[in-house]
């Protein structure tokens, strides 16, 4: 009698591709509709453009490649990495900025290096770093949120704007439009101006900019879902949001008036969502338990230094793809021991 023989793995689990990024995708609603809630119909459409170019470019290259695209689109990854590039974007960049990014991000960064597993880099970071060196007025020019200008940005004026420019929205939008709270604190400092002058500004809250802080605590909410899910490890956010509190706690003890409160870095731009989306990447964040810890720990680190003294407000994408570079050093020296092996072994 014969038996047919297949190869491992025997037993299959209950995770693949598709329901992790289908996790991913649920966990980042919250978010996105704090996003839209306070700043407008223009993150809504920012998803379906860069969605849909991702989707497509996907599909162009597979097929130029000889491969069946319908696998990799099904397998939601594209959209994912789209998603989490249109929510770093601000809501009403023009719409062919935001086709460059994901078109970069999929056919460059990602289906060039042979799809998915094999890129070096994050996809949606590398992408959001090319638009802001490439256009920085744009890519640093945000809505202020709804509960400040008092205006919130309808459909159609969203729409009108992305895809025929400023003058669509006429004088209002030098009304509705300014810096991020991380960049007015950085212009602000650079005028030598006090902490304790700074807040006065009615765009703070609590710790950081007014309606900021609600879109971090639900990305915060999302993240949770997906440590507890076992989607993410905790210890990439943890060590990553710990280590940009520490250091930015230790600076702001030494002098309060010309370094923010440490919880003004987690709630007034992209480090909850970078520590729990972005840096949590599996393919190109560090593997190993100590590794992650180390890997999250530099980032946080990064963001703090990049941020304080650094060319750019927010710094996450470019904090997260300097240490991707650094994922399999970091894996290399931080392989878990053996059990049963000896330390000239593998020490």
């Amino acid at each position: 009698m014969q038996f047919s023989i297949d190869s491992s793995p025997h037993v299959q689990g209950g995770n693949d591709v598709q329901r992790v990024m289908g996790q991913v995708l649920l966990a980042l609603l919250p978010g996105t509709l704090a996003l839209w809630w306070y700043f407008g119909w223009g993150v809504v459409i920012n998803i379906g453009i860069a969605g849909l170019t991702a989707v497509l470019s996907e599909w162009v290259v597979l097929r130029l490649r000889g491969r069946d695209p319908r696998p990799a689109i099904a397998d939601l990854s594209a959209l994912v990495t789209a998603w989490l590039l249109a929510l770093a974007l601000p809501p009403l960049l023009p719409w062919w900025q935001t086709v460059i990014g994901s078109a970069f991000a999929i056919v460059l960064v990602k289906q060039l290096f042979g799809g998915l597993g094999y890129n070096p880099f994050n996809p949606a970071m590398a992408a959001y770093a090319l638009l802001l060196i490439s256009f920085p007025a744009d890519m640093t020019h945000w809505l202020l949120p709804s509960v400040l200008s008092q205006h919130s940005v309808s459909f159609g004026e969203a729409w009108q704007t992305i895809f025929q420019g400023k003058q669509a929205l006429g004088p209002t939008w030098d009304m509705i439009s300014g810096a991020t709270p991380l960049g007015h604190m950085r212009t602000e400092l650079s005028q030598n101006h006090m902490i304790s002058e700074i807040r006065r500004s009615p765009v703070w809250g609590d710790f950081g900019g007014r309606g900021w802080e609600w879109v971090g605590n639900w990305f915060l909410l999302g993240g949770l879902f997906l440590v507890w899910r076992g989607v993410i490890s905790w210890r990439i956010p943890a060590s990553m949001l710990g280590a940009l509190l520490l250091v930015a706690g230790l600076f702001w003890a030494i002098d309060a008036q010309t370094h923010p409160f440490p919880a003004f870095h987690l709630f007034s731009g992209g480090a909850i969502l970078g520590a729990f989306f972005i840096a949590t990447d599996p393919v190109t964040a560090s593997t190993t338990p100590r590794g992650q810890l180390i890997y999250g720990a530099l980032i946080g680190l990064l963001v703090f230094v990049i941020r304080s003294w650094g060319g750019y407000p927010d710094a996450v994408a470019f904090s997260v793809l300097l240490m991707n570079m650094a994922a399999p050093t970091i894996d290399h020296y931080t392989q878990p021991r053996v059990f049963g092996a000896r330390e000239d072994e593998h020490g």
